[in-house]
């Protein structure tokens, strides 16, 4: 049969639009459908927003601290927070790009449906009144907040999620932040830095469990430095009159804030679709997708948060083109171990391929190295010297199979380790590519030499 389409995506985020692009590029006829906002939960209300926001927040804090740098001058009681403008910052920095997204997609031939799509069968869905049909159908509709039905709520509470945390009016004096994963800890950073009270509730023993134990406490104790309290291990029960009730050890306790922040995640947006009417299968409310991308009907594809295997931005565009390769005939995996991911505080934390729990079970024979940014000339010039990178290799041949980093740049620098798990370099390589001085990227260098060397040159 002929269809409108060869492809249609629905959900126009990074993985969506970016998929929908190179799908025209490589001569497909593709449409692309979104219901709300051009560059999805990424820039309009996560990635984007948040680091604009965050800038503010390091401006701010910078400013303050001038006078370690020999700034004299600024007179600390008359430096203060202008939040509308910042949120007015922030809004041009999103709306630029969300127009950028637009123009790229019309720019190479994606026709563009606003609306909300819904199944009608396996190859067509509708948009209002309108059907449109195709060969092959991309799912790319990513999250929204996740609100627990278990977390009663009595009295008058002012409750929100990270969505509307981002377009707040003005900053509460103190602000409770249920959570204490990337988008809690985040948001708890921020909120310390613009002046806030900030006290960090989470059910874990620790915050941030996905990343590195030892990355993790170093974060944990720079956030206390900065005012931040935490009540981990606690069991959420009630928010009554903007008090939050919770259990730790079997006590209860409770904390009144003047706003509360929900930040335990999110779940996949699948609301509306009718997936039923495709005979595409879910689970827990997740997409079910195989390592192509492949829902369990052949030509309906879903990629990114919809389908719950990695939420993040970079993951979404990875599996639009593995997915892409696949529609074009091209067998093609998505390798999920090798995912960067990155933590937007001050100093920064970045981390790819395994924890050193992780490669001690799979490969018994591993070298760890570690370098403290103490000791790094660019950290020091730059006045922040927290934090540490810690490499792991596998013992006998060397190989780079994880690299975890908090410090300075962490986020821009987790490409090098990234390139180098995902072409099998092992440490000689790296430590025959010259890095540049004076720079972070050298801290990474002598990481390395740390562990498969056994000493650096500039640590001890």
């Amino acid at each position: 049969m002929h269809y409108k389409y060869d492809i249609i995506v629905i959900g126009a985020g990074p993985g969506g639009y970016e998929t929908a692009i190179k799908a025209a590029q490589i001569g497909k006829k593709v449409c692309v459908i979104e219901s709300s906002n051009f560059g999805g939960t990424c820039l309009n209300v996560g990635c984007i927003p948040t680091k604009a926001l965050l800038k503010s927040a390091a401006v701010y804090r910078e400013v303050m601290d001038s006078d370690l740098f020999g700034v004299d001058g600024t007179s600390k009681e008359r430096i203060s927070i202008n939040f509308e403008k910042v949120q007015e910052r922030k809004s041009q920095v999103v709306n630029q790009l969300v127009m950028g997204v637009r123009y790229l997609l019309k720019a190479n031939g994606v026709d563009i449906v606003n609306g909300r799509a819904s199944f009608i069968d396996e190859r067509s869905v509708c948009v209002g009144d309108d059907t449109i049909s195709s060969d092959d159908i991309i799912i790319a509709t990513g999250s929204k907040a996740a609100i627990p039905a278990f977390i009663k709520q009595q009295g008058t509470n002012h409750i929100i999620d990270s969505s509307q945390a981002l377009n707040l009016d003005s900053l509460p004096a103190s602000i409770n932040i249920i959570g204490g994963g990337v988008i809690g800890i985040e948001f708890a950073y921020l909120f310390s830095s613009f002046g806030c009270k900030v006290t960090v509730i989470e059910l874990m023993p620790g915050i941030l469990p996905m990343i590195d134990e030892e990355i993790s406490k170093l974060a944990q104790k720079r956030l206390q430095q900065m005012g931040v309290e935490f009540a981990l291990g606690a069991k959420v029960s009630c928010i009554c009159n903007n008090e939050v009730i919770f259990n730790i050890d079997g006590h209860d306790k409770s904390i009144k804030a003047e706003a509360t922040l929900i930040a335990i995640g999110r779940i996949p947006n699948i609301d509306g679709l009718e997936l039923d009417k495709a005979g595409v299968k879910t689970n827990k409310g997740t997409i079910v997708t195989d390592e192509k991308l492949m829902t369990n009907i052949p030509h309906i594809y879903a990629i990114g948060d919809v389908n719950g295997k990695v939420m993040l931005a970079h993951a979404a565009s990875s599996e639009g083109m593995v997915a892409l390769e696949n529609i074009c005939g091209r067998e093609c995996k998505m390798s999920y171990d090798k995912i960067p991911s990155c933590i937007y505080l001050e100093p920064e934390i970045a981390a790819v391929g395994l924890s050193e729990k992780q490669a001690k079970e799979q490969y018994g024979n591993t070298k760890v190295g570690k370098f403290s940014m103490a000791s790094n000339g660019k950290s020091l010039i730059e006045g922040n010297t927290d934090g540490i990178i810690k490499i792991i290799l596998e013992g006998n041949t060397g190989k780079l199979i994880g690299a975890h980093l908090y410090g300075l740049h962490a986020t821009d620098l987790i490409a090098e380790a990234t390139l180098a798990i995902n072409n099998s370099m092992n440490a000689e390589s790296i430590l025959n590519s010259i890095h540049p001085h004076p720079t972070i990227s050298e801290a990474f260098h002598e990481a390395v030499m740390k562990a498969w060397c056994g000493k650096s040159i500039n640590g001890l």
